[in-house]
């Protein structure tokens, strides 16, 4: 600990990704990553933007990103908000929504950069336990006296999905406070609460470039909401840091979002091959949860799930372990990578 650290830099507990080893090559299927490249248009349009014109600053509003976000998803410019990742977009939205002397609910499995976002803005937790097949049930999120509601759908890292009806049930039993819907993962097989944006004014839906576009390595991310609701973010946004994404990522985001072809392809390729790795993971006696994912989450009845990442790796296939927590401790998140990659982990195995 460094004598120069605030007590507050010396009480967080930061978020710690996927593993990156560079020792050798190995077949990554630990962080979700696209095993695909992005759009060939995206990479076109980033290509062209690389010259003289980098000298200047990107356009602050992001405003040719967000028109091709609103025409998607059949909404106004004013309903989207773009930052530099949708980590950025969750950190903008627990400050301005979530920060107050109610505690915030989220489920006990879901995305660990909630409890770490709670814990730097001095949120207390509410958590709402999966039940015992690991699902959110909506009833549990009824008559809460807090700050917000966050829902992971697909859910991280069960990869399980809740239909619409259940999100509608959470933000009628929740009208007061902001319910945010975090879809990461939506493309790969769950239904978008976009849909529901002009319904419900208390709604906040974020998703990211990173998984189902291929794009992680620009950090793009979006909310979709209410124009109250996103006018509160660019306020923080300003705040904070006014050029969020740069010149390249702006064009290359935007040519990935009007190429709906190039997106429905890879997801399409994807669930076709998890379909298949689920199907020769039951062979092998896993316990595989329903996904509606990039990735899959499972046990073993017989097989330490340590032991199998520890073996997995040794073997040159990473696989995401999350040591001996609650309830998982016994499971592997595993992403989908291509056809080649998965029959290369079904062989280790």
């Amino acid at each position: 600990m460094s004598r120069f650290w605030t007590d507050r830099i010396a009480s967080l507990d930061p978020y710690v990704p996927g593993e990156q080893p560079q020792d050798k090559k190995y077949i990554k299927l630990n962080t979700n990553e696209s095993p695909y490249p992005p759009s060939p248009k995206a990479i076109a349009a980033m290509q062209a933007e690389v010259g003289e014109r980098l000298r200047l600053y990107p356009d602050p509003n992001g405003q040719m990103l967000k028109n091709a976000l609103a025409d998607a998803y059949g909404l106004q410019a004013n309903q989207v908000f773009v930052g530099n990742g949708s980590d950025e977009v969750l950190a903008l939205a627990f400050m301005g929504y979530f920060v107050g002397d109610k505690p915030l609910a989220f489920a006990d499995i879901t995305y660990s950069f909630y409890k770490v976002y709670a814990n730097l803005y001095g949120i207390t937790p509410n958590i709402i336990p999966l039940n015992d097949d690991f699902d959110i049930v909506p009833s549990d999120y009824d008559n809460l006296d807090v700050s917000g509601v966050v829902v992971t759908n697909p859910n991280a890292p069960t990869g399980k999905a809740l239909p619409l009806s259940d999100i509608e049930h959470i933000l009628n039993a929740n009208q007061d406070v902001v319910v945010l819907v975090d879809e990461a993962y939506v493309d790969f097989g769950a239904q978008s609460a976009a849909t529901l944006v002009n319904q419900y004014p208390n709604l906040l839906v974020v998703q990211t470039m990173s998984k189902s576009r291929a794009l992680a390595g620009i950090r793009v991310g979006y909310a979709l909401g209410h124009p109250d609701l996103i006018e509160g973010l660019e306020r923080l946004k300003n705040s904070f840091n006014s050029y969020p994404i740069d010149r390249i990522a702006l064009v290359g985001a935007t040519a990935a979002v009007q190429d709906a072809e190039y997106l429905a392809e890879i997801c399409d390729k994807t669930i076709a091959t998890r379909e298949w790795t689920v199907a020769e993971l039951e062979k092998l006696g896993f316990v595989v949860l329903p996904s509606a994912t990039n990735f899959v989450f499972v046990t073993h009845p017989e097989r330490d799930a340590e032991s199998l990442y520890l073996s997995l790796k040794e073997q040159g296939i990473l696989v995401r372990y999350f040591g001996k927590k609650p309830r998982i401790g016994d499971y592997l998140r595993i992403t989908i990578g291509t056809d080649e990659e998965m029959a290369a982990l079904i062989a280790a195995l």
